[in-house]
């Protein structure tokens, strides 16, 4: 296979077709970009893959297991077709972004609880992308702190009053 040089976003965008239409989907293919700011203030552009498909249960999988591992298969696929670096978030009726809202809105509302009780609370078990979407938020209240316990796939978020550390 011959690596091609250039424009990632139309690399990504057919590899994703190619595989997708191998496995039996029918769909169409967004490419998008975003801008974030990272914990070390660095300004970051994702590429984001959305697909937008009837057939969305099958690709998420229950708790977006089936999507991680398409998203790697994906990524795998696509670094062999570019000497680039191509770093890129799949996505599938944006069911990520849904859940990153409502990832960020529970852990500012679980904030509000704590410092409230003055009281930590323990959230359910999260993927390390949910984990450090809750860090990263909570990083900006001065009056929380949080941390990480538990071992694999239990693996869970403490927020915690800032004044009982």
């Amino acid at each position: 296979m011959e690596k091609q040089p250039g424009n990632p976003d139309g690399i990504i965008k057919a590899t994703v077709a190619e595989l997708l239409d191998k496995m039996g989907f029918s769909c169409e293919i967004e490419m998008l970009h975003e801008t974030e700011e990272g914990e070390d203030g660095e300004v970051r552009e994702n590429i984001i893959c959305n697909i937008k498909t009837e057939e969305s249960n099958f690709l998420i999988g229950q708790y977006g297991v089936n999507l991680q591992s398409l998203q790697h298969i994906a990524r795998i696929l696509t670094r062999k077709k570019t000497d680039e670096h191509v770093h890129f978030i799949l996505d599938v009726n944006f069911y990520r972004k849904e859940k990153s809202f409502s990832i960020v809105a529970l852990a500012k509302n679980t904030a509000q609880q704590v410092i409230q009780e003055k009281r930590a609370v323990v959230l359910r078990p999260m993927s390390p992308y949910e984990r450090r979407l809750v860090h990263m938020e909570l990083s900006k209240n001065p009056a929380v702190t949080t941390e990480s316990i538990g071992d694999g796939d239990d693996r869970k978020v403490v927020i915690r009053p800032a004044e009982t550390v």
